[in-house]
């Protein structure tokens, strides 16, 4: 399937991104990732924060292609457009991602003491893990962290989102100039 299919079948609307919506949605994402590390909650707790980073991660995948999920099943079509977005090598994450959505769903509405040490610190470490080789002109791409003076959110040709920390501005500007989205704020 394709996003158009998806579109076509009424699961996805048209959406308009912003700089500034993709920044907010990386700020939750930073926040996330801190909150569900920082200690002192359960580990259901832990493994939901840290399940919404990541779901914030597909969404503006998503958001940077054009589209957002319809409200039923709006968390599964945002995973599972994963490999869509970004090629069938993120099948596997996709898969991954939505098995720790219903372990979430299950932690959140059904019972407690669903989720492990394990499980939690490995839903934490997936967006550091998970990230895209290195885009042309880019030292590094990173998926969670927040802009620094140098760095520019995007989507990338195969709509990879990431931070790309340039060596310098007119490198980052000579990449978007050539088929690239900017996103940043």
């Amino acid at each position: 399937m394709s996003l158009e299919a998806w579109a076509k079948n009424g699961w996805l609307q048209p959406h308009q991104t912003s700089r500034q919506q993709l920044g907010d949605l990386l700020a939750i994402v930073d926040r996330d990732l801190a909150d569900a590390a920082a200690g002192g909650l359960s580990q259901d707790c832990r493994f939901g924060i840290a399940y919404n980073a990541a779901l914030k991660l597909c969404t503006m995948l998503l958001y940077a292609q054009g589209h957002r999920p319809e409200k039923n099943l709006a968390h599964y079509r945002n995973l599972q457009a994963l490999p869509l977005i970004l090629g069938a090598a993120w099948d596997d994450d996709a898969d991954y991602l939505d098995t720790c959505r219903a372990k979430r769903n299950t932690a959140e509405y059904d019972a407690i003491g669903q989720v492990s040490t394990g499980e939690a610190d490995e839903l934490i470490a997936f967006p550091k893990s998970s990230v895209p080789p290195p885009l042309p002109g880019c030292r590094r791409n990173t998926l969670h962290s927040l802009p620094s003076p140098r760095s520019e959110y995007f989507v990338g040709q195969g709509g990879q989102a990431v931070s790309c920390e340039t060596s310098s501005a007119a490198d980052l500007d000579e990449y978007l100039r050539r088929d690239t989205l900017a996103l940043a704020h």
